[in-house]
Formats: C-alpha cells, sequence, structure tokens
C-alpha cells in the first residue's frame, strides 16, 4: 500500500513540474495517432508538432534514446506525407492499407533486431557520461519497435499497428520512472488509440478485399 502512495505521489508531484511544451506534444500526438487511425493526412502535420517538440524534450533532458526516435519519427513523417498524397490520374489516393507478405514481415524483423542491438550498444556506451538516464535494454527495445511501427505506417502497413502496440506497452513504465508522468499517460492513451486502429485498419481492409482493391 505504501508503495502506491509513493507511486502516486510522485505522479502529483511530476504531473505538477510538467512544462507548457510537453503539454503541447502530448496533445498534438493524440491528435495524430486519431488522424492515423482514421487513415487522415492530417496524421503527419499533426504529428510533426508532436515530434519536434519531443527532440527538444529529449535531447534537453539527455534521453538519446528517446531523441533519436522522435528524430526519425520526423524524417519518416514528411516522407510518409509524400506517399499518402499520392494520387492517379483519377485523383484517387494510390496507396491503400494492406498486409505485409511473409518476406515483408522476415525484412520487418531483421529491421527490428538491428535497430534493437545498436540502440541497446550506443545506449550502454552513452550511458557512462552523456545519457545517465538511459535504461538501454528498455529504451532499445521501445525506440526500436517505434522505428518499425512508423516505417510500416509509411506504407500503410497493418502490422504497424501491432509495433505501436509493443512501442506504448513499454513506454509507460519507462516514462513514469524517467518522471515524465504527464507523457506516461499519454502512452496509455496511444495503447487505447492503437488497438482502436488496428480493428479499424482490419475492418477497412476487408472492405478492400471485398470491393477487390
Amino acid at each position: 500500500m505504501e508503495t502506491l502512495q509513493e507511486l502516486f505521489r510522485q505522479f502529483l508531484l511530476d504531473l505538477k513540474n510538467t512544462g507548457w511544451l510537453e503539454f503541447i506534444a502530448v496533445l498534438s500526438g493524440i491528435v495524430s495517432v486519431w488522424y492515423s487511425r482514421k487513415e487522415d493526412i492530417l496524421v503527419y502535420p499533426t504529428g510533426l508538432i508532436n515530434t519536434l517538440a519531443y527532440v527538444w524534450l529529449s535531447f534537453h533532458s539527455s534521453l538519446l534514446g528517446e531523441a533519436s526516435v522522435n528524430l526519425y519519427y520526423t524524417i519518416l513523417s514528411i516522407y510518409g506525407w509524400i506517399l499518402w498524397s499520392k494520387k492517379d490520374q483519377q485523383q484517387q489516393v494510390i496507396l491503400h492499407v494492406t498486409r505485409s507478405s511473409r518476406k515483408e514481415l522476415l525484412q520487418q524483423y531483421a529491421f527490428f533486431g538491428v535497430g534493437y542491438a545498436l540502440m541497446f550498444f550506443a545506449l550502454t556506451f552513452l550511458k557512462r557520461g552523456f545519457a545517465p538516464m538511459a535504461i538501454p535494454w528498455a529504451d532499445a527495445f521501445a525506440s526500436a519497435t517505434a522505428y518499425t511501427g512508423m516505417w510500416l505506417m509509411t506504407k500503410k502497413k497493418l502490422e504497424s499497428w501491432y509495433w505501436w502496440i509493443a512501442t506504448n506497452v513499454a513506454s509507460i513504465p519507462l516514462y513514469f520512472i524517467k518522471h515524465y508522468v504527464f507523457t506516461s499517460v499519454y502512452y496509455v492513451i496511444l495503447l487505447g488509440l492503437a488497438i482502436a486502429g488496428l480493428l479499424e485498419w482490419n475492418k477497412k481492409l476487408k472492405s478492400l478485399v471485398a470491393y477487390g482493391v
């Protein structure tokens, strides 16, 4: 009971110390994921507000793993914005929700594995003098799943939501421990939206298959 009370006191204290930039980052992130669930192009401009804010916050707090993720998000958001905007001669959107092939699934697992290994060893090294708040194994997992999820999101792959769910589950306790409790709550909300997004994209995919798209 005492441990729960201590966690709640920490939550209230950290929430009180939350800055305006973190509030903006969280709110824009929620809006962005809501748009991605709807397969709306506005996912990217709203997402850029979120990622740029978190790049600044992460560097300011020496959270280099989180900073790298959000810098990657920023670059992929621009790339995804371009892909999602492409239309054919009839002004119909070219990119549609699809499932990954077996080859693409293997590529995803390889991408995640390499990303995890690189991030783990980099953070283990940087923790000694540059990133004391880093938790290499946990940060690397949250980062590598996020890298994979964002890559797949730009291509409208259904599997992107599974990777987002993994990212959110890992990030909830990770940010709480690092005293970004508002961000921790944010990931709880994102977890719910990711599950809803998975269900909605799966429904859209079945509709596309039914219509032979």
